[in-house]
């Protein structure tokens, strides 16, 4: 398979799992958007469970790579690493929120394999670590991390959810607002 041709795949794939879901998707489908054969994506990708595990995989990894890239020295504080990654999300949402939409759809789901979940489990560990480090200092509150997770990373997929809706419209002033009052949700 070309490169042209792999991409494409990858292309459909990602679009059709993030608008209809993994079971709303099916490969005819996948292959008929990516302007290949049926048969050609089955020789690359054995089922469409594979596919969706792969496509997972590369989407968490390049949101990891997003979040860490720059990520201020330890000896930093942690509300300016807090604004590091929260604006590091904004720019993967901004350059591919399919990636972003696809991996909300899809964490947790029984689909995915053990591969999957380790993956997304150490994206999660970048963002627990923060936290950890800001709960021992006793600026954030001493909550599970997975609910602090919750709180700051769920508000930003539903914002983004929205604005790709056309609901709201994105602006400086608003995404800097938005940073601004999930900081003050999980600290002291």
């Amino acid at each position: 398979m070309t490169n042209n041709k792999q991409h494409d795949i990858l292309s459909a794939a990602l679009k059709l799992f993030a608008e209809r879901g993994y079971d709303g998707t099916t490969i005819p489908i996948i292959a008929k958007e990516a302007k290949v054969g049926t048969g050609t994506l089955y020789h690359y990708f054995k089922s469409k469970e594979a596919l969706v595990n792969f496509l997972f995989q590369s989407c968490v990894k390049k949101f990891s790579e997003v979040l860490q890239k720059n990520f201020p020295p330890s000896t930093t504080d942690v509300r300016e690493q807090f604004h590091h990654v929260f604006f590091q999300m904004v720019k993967f949402a901004k350059t591919d929120i399919n990636a972003l939409l696809f991996i909300d759809l899809h964490v947790n789901q029984y689909y995915l394999d053990e591969e999957s979940n380790k993956v997304f489990n150490d994206f999660l560990n970048v963002l627990r670590v923060l936290l950890d480090k800001g709960k021992g200092q006793g600026i954030i509150y001493n909550l599970p991390s997975d609910a602090l997770i919750a709180i700051v990373y769920g508000a930003f997929v539903r914002l983004y959810k929205i604005i790709e809706a056309g609901e709201l419209e994105e602006s400086e002033e608003l995404i800097n607002s938005v940073e601004e009052r999930c900081w003050n949700a999980i600290r002291i």
